[in-house]
């Protein structure tokens, strides 16, 4: 008899990661210990074959299942209208930033179709929801920190007003890419903005802890912390 997707995760959990990945995510107490490169093996073969059957019937009330569905999306092959159909019923699902994040990664696709995930994620971007602002601004930082997008990109951030921690703290980390990609435009719109004091210090400090930044250009970047 075949096992259950949810006895394959039981069966390679390990109960020594499963105390370290909670205590990474507040608020979740339905971790079974499954670490992401297996969970990636699972979805890349759920992918290969009846994935709609499997995204129909997935369970979720472990944490990992959730998240198994979402890698499943990042690896089907189909036509971009019907994953953005899945993806659709996805993002309602995401209540962490660690599953929301681990499936915007996934979704390669967006490379190829740039004009229409990016119209996709607008709405998101305005929802009253906590995790899908989130959603949207990962997408963005993931796949949109591009000299063809850089304008409207900083235009989106700019507008996000939503007081969620995990909101303000995706907003920081969007903007800190922007500026180590590229630092003229994003420079320039630290000077002026429309950030709350904590997303713009927050964005500045995470640029002061990038490698990829040097010494004097931190220097600059401390000079504009808000008091």
């Amino acid at each position: 008899m075949e096992k259950t997707i949810r006895e394959q995760l039981i069966e390679i959990s390990d109960p020594a990661y499963q105390k370290h990945a909670a205590s990474l995510i507040p608020n979740i107490n339905n971790v079974m210990g499954v670490r992401l490169p297996e969970l990636r093996k699972v979805a890349k073969v759920i992918a290969k074959g009846d994935f709609r059957t499997y995204l129909e019937q997935a369970d979720g009330e472990y944490f990992e299942e959730v998240m198994l569905q979402g890698m499943v999306l990042g690896y089907v092959k189909t036509d971009i209208e019907e994953i953005l159909r899945y993806v659709a019923d996805f993002v309602p699902k995401i209540n962490n930033w660690s599953v929301c994040d681990s499936f915007c990664t996934g979704l390669k696709f967006t490379k190829t179709n740039m004009e229409r995930v990016w119209d996709f994620i607008q709405p998101y971007l305005l929802s009253p929801n906590e995790y899908d602002i989130r959603f949207g601004v990962v997408m963005l930082l993931d796949f949109y920190v591009e000299e063809e997008y850089i304008s409207r990109v900083l235009e989106l951030l700019d507008k996000i007003s939503h007081e969620g921690y995990y909101v303000k703290m995706a907003v920081a980390w969007a903007l800190s890419i922007c500026f180590v990609k590229l630092p003229e435009p994003t420079g320039a719109y630290f000077l002026k903005n429309s950030l709350d004091i904590f997303t713009y210090n927050k964005a500045l400090q995470k640029i002061t802890e990038s490698f990829r930044v040097d010494a004097e250009t931190k220097q600059w970047i401390r000079s504009l912390k808000r008091k």
